[in-house]
């Protein structure tokens, strides 16, 4: 089982002068002992309905190109970004950068949009959801066709592109992996079947079930082999959790169908919780299997 790891807040003592020095430490940290991937929010504000919305927040792609630098190993992705955020030309292009600056340890994790406040207060426009939807099925499209020898035009019905030129390419082969967040099962575990090297669901064993059921049946309508299809989850256990309860959440994850368990970063001194709590587990979630 691979261990990833998502930073969704950066409330750090000392902000905004400690945030490259913290930030720091944490990747370093997690690319030593051995998290595959780290995800951060993309978001403008911070989710309100978790924290208060003016605590600090980083912009996703330039704090994952800063991790990169410092780091050798650890891959990089938003968990994840709203549709709405970039026109899906530029996404691909700043997608593709991080990949080729990085040596291959990119990602691209990409979903609906939802926080209409952040949409608001900077002037970005929140279509309805059905319409979210349908420009998340056509960025899609955009990222793969960019990602391809067809440097072509596109032609949809919120986008259109006269030629997806993309060079360089993306290191990544055949192209970076992409997640597509979210459990909706008519809508965006369609897209997960249709497009998805990944998908992320934060939820529990018995959920995690009865959505990949759901996740199945999509695969058999579009003929694609729901093996290939990396499934990832949050570890819901407490902040300082000891093993026992860390492993045995972990296997139930695996008997459940999960690939990958999501911790997350939230407390005042990450890197020293980091080593504290997973650096004495993680070589024994890496032994679990599904």
């Amino acid at each position: 089982m691979n261990l990833d790891l998502h930073v969704p807040r950066f409330t750090w003592p000392g902000m905004p002068d400690t945030a490259s020095s913290t930030f720091t430490s944490l990747v370093q940290m997690a690319d030593a002992i051995g998290v595959r991937t780290l995800s951060v929010m993309d978001h403008w504000f911070q989710m309100e309905r978790t924290w208060p919305a003016d605590e600090p927040m980083l912009e996703g792609y330039t704090a994952l190109a800063f991790a990169a630098a410092k780091t050798e190993r650890l891959r990089f992705r938003t968990l994840v970004t709203g549709v709405t955020y970039r026109h899906p030309g530029l996404l691909a292009k700043t997608v593709t950068t991080l990949d080729v600056l990085s040596g291959g340890r990119a990602e691209l994790g990409i979903g609906a949009a939802w926080y209409e406040r952040e949409h608001l207060g900077l002037g970005v426009p929140f279509p309805p959801l059905a319409e979210r939807f349908e420009r998340l099925e056509e960025a899609l499209q955009i990222c793969l066709q960019m990602w391809s020898e067809n440097n072509g035009p596109y032609v949809g019905t919120h986008y259109q592109l006269a030629e997806t030129l993309c060079s360089p390419p993306p290191v990544s082969s055949p192209r970076p992996r992409i997640m597509i967040g979210g459990g909706g099962e008519r809508k965006t575990l369609r897209l997960v079947a249709k497009y998805g090297d990944a998908c992320n669901f934060f939820a529990g064993a018995e959920e995690v079930v009865r959505k990949l059921e759901v996740l199945h049946r999509h695969c058999d309508e579009v003929g694609r082999d729901p093996a290939e299809i990396e499934v990832t989850t949050r570890l819901d256990v407490p902040e300082e959790a000891e093993p026992g309860a860390i492993l045995a959440e972990a296997e139930g994850l695996a008997e459940a169908g999960v690939d990958t368990v999501v911790i997350r970063s939230v407390g005042p001194e990450p890197a020293a919780w980091l080593e504290r709590v997973y650096a004495p587990v993680i070589s024994r979630l890496q032994a679990i299997s599904r």
